[in-house]
């Protein structure tokens, strides 16, 4: 067989190696002579158009409700939160951090303050992040086109040993595993693991939580129990599978993560970064915060006790939220009126960037303008799933 080589000349029993760089150039091979059979299963899988990490915040970047908190739950960087169950003694403090692995400007520390005497049967610590139906239809799940995928991630921590993910289909209560290892303390290693598509149940196509991503941080013998490295139905003992470390027994533990890439296919390909603006207003979309003496919103006198006024959005909300803040002051022609009563929302509608507040508690006139101001406390406007 002959080889052209740019276009004219014939080359035969060329060697594995031999063909000088740059020497096939558009000339050479004739139009589709290269099909997708002939493109490695690997390679293929790193072509990829259009946004791939499925992540919201992987990053770490943004965190509109603080860098430091003692609480669980959704407090520090967005989008990402902590659960535990029955752990007696186990106080943490999460923090957005600075120390980071190359390429990264922030990452999600885990900090013990008060240790764990001992890993008890029922002890579980998780740290967590939900996304919602409507964004995983194109993973197919529940057809037999299932994709798979492959989620990466960067983690330093004060404890070796082997540490679970968990994959929690919450629409179909269906769950899967995978392992990865820490294996020298307090070094960034980044951790790989491919999940199969689960042909047997989807996702709900809607804007509510569908899937959790869970990493598992201490699990006692009551989550441990039963193998789920492929889609099951689930059950406590799947949830952790394989975990086997004694982190958070220590005052002295600690867990920091960042860079984490959740995508379609069976290799995890480079971080895909985003501007911190375009990840804020990723964010915003389940929780949005204006400081305390923001600016006053233009309302209206509903009866003698309520006044209705709106409230400009950054980006549309993905559902009616919940607010706290208790202490807003109404104004009309110059006389303030405070209230401490709780704000709430009135119509909601999914598309837009103006929410309607109810706020109670003062003496006002009906059908009359006044302006409404947030007072000593900043307003959390909270949407998450």
């Amino acid at each position: 067989m002959a080889i052209v080589i740019n276009g004219s000349g014939t080359v035969t029993g060329l060697s594995v190696g031999g063909l000088p760089d740059g020497t096939v150039d558009e000339g050479t091979l004739a139009t589709d002579s290269v099909t997708t059979t002939k493109i490695p299963a690997a390679l293929e899988n790193t072509f990829v158009s259009g946004r791939k990490n499925m992540i919201i915040n992987g990053a770490m970047q943004v965190a509109q409700r603080g860098t430091s908190s003692t609480s669980d739950g959704y407090a520090t960087v967005d989008r990402f939160f902590t659960y535990k169950e029955n752990t007696d003694q186990l106080t943490i403090t999460q923090l957005q951090h600075d120390t980071v692995p190359d390429g990264f400007g922030a990452s999600w520390k885990i900090d013990v303050g008060t240790q764990e005497t001992a890993i008890e049967a029922n002890d579980l610590y998780q740290i967590t992040t939900r996304l919602e139906g409507q964004d995983l239809q194109h993973l197919k799940y529940g057809t037999s086109s299932a994709q798979s995928t492959t989620l990466s991630f960067w983690v330093y921590a004060s404890k070796t040993g082997t540490y679970v993910v968990h994959l929690y289909n919450r629409d179909a209560g269906r769950d899967i595993t995978a392992t990865y290892t820490i294996n020298t303390i307090n070094t960034w290693e980044h951790k790989t693991m491919t999940f199969a598509g689960d042909t047997v149940s989807g996702f709900d196509n809607d804007a509510n939580r569908s899937l959790d991503i869970q990493w598992q941080l201490m699990a006692g013998s009551n989550f441990t129990g039963t193998a789920s490295t492929s889609w099951g139905a689930l059950a406590d003992p799947r949830t952790a599978n394989g975990q086997n470390t004694t982190w958070g027994t220590n005052a002295s533990d600690t867990f920091y993560i960042t860079g984490i890439q959740w995508e379609v296919g069976s290799v995890a390909t480079d971080f895909e970064h985003r501007n911190y603006g375009e990840e804020l207003a990723l964010c915003q979309r389940y929780f949005q915060f204006f400081v305390d003496g923001a600016g006053y919103f233009a309302g209206n006198g509903v009866g003698s006790n309520r006044i209705d006024c709106g409230l400009p959005l950054a980006v549309p909300l993905r559902a009616s939220p919940s607010f706290t803040s208790n202490d807003y002051t109404t104004h009309r022609s110059g006389n303030g009126n405070s209230s401490t009563n709780q704000i709430t929302a009135g119509e909601y509608h999914a598309n837009s960037t103006m929410l309607k507040l109810r706020c109670g508690g003062h003496s006002v006139s009906d059908e009359t303008a006044y302006n409404v101001r947030i007072n000593s406390e900043n307003l959390l406007v909270d949407a998450e799933l």
